[in-house]
């Protein structure tokens, strides 16, 4: 009984160490945008992301490893993560146009997630985590974000080909997002 206590205490903490380097990630878009639009410096702008990266990564080990996941946590490191690769993406199109269905495919995705995701919490009174096919599409975009910006000559057919292997895996990941999220909604177990 008292470690269901404690698990929900954590759950309900607001100042934590993962939850303090989700807010320095959003400090960090504005910096990110700035270097990359503003000075026109790509490479910054990259190193930049990599440590938002870094931070991010550091977050949630250290939530799972020192027992400080939080439900704060569950929608501040989803949120920082979007808004970072939105804002990346939308930098990355003043220069690379073919980047908009990829903007058009995440805005879509996450008003979708925002929209169910509230109404699951609602239902369930839990707030879940990314699933696997999330967090590809995660690693997907930061990746070809970081392949674009380092390698500032892209071929068009790389270009177009890490584009389309990042919409397809959006796609794929609102679909299950959708699947899993109508069942929750319905009563059934997932």
């Amino acid at each position: 009984m008292q470690s269901e206590v404690n698990q929900e205490e954590n759950l309900n903490r607001i100042i934590t160490v993962p939850n303090l380097l989700s807010f320095f990630r959003f400090c960090l878009i504005p910096v990110i945008i700035w270097s990359y639009c503003v000075k026109e410096n790509p490479l910054l702008a990259g190193e930049i992301l990599l440590l938002s990266g870094l931070t991010d990564l550091a977050d949630g080990y250290i939530a799972r490893r020192f027992h400080m996941i939080s439900n704060l946590g569950k929608i501040l490191d989803p949120v920082a993560d979007k808004l970072t690769q939105a804002a990346m993406l939308i930098c990355l199109f003043t220069r690379f146009p073919h980047m908009l269905p990829l903007i058009v495919i995440m805005a879509v995705k996450e008003l979708y997630m925002a929209v169910s995701g509230c109404l699951v919490i609602r239902k369930t009174g839990k707030v879940h985590g990314a699933d696997w096919h999330g967090k590809i599409v995660t690693f997907l975009l930061y990746g070809t974000v970081a392949v674009h910006i380092i390698w500032f000559h892209i071929t068009p057919m790389v270009s177009d080909l890490l584009i389309g292997l990042c919409a397809i895996m959006m796609v794929v990941s609102v679909v299950l997002y959708i699947i899993k999220n109508t069942r929750t909604l319905r009563g059934e177990t997932v």
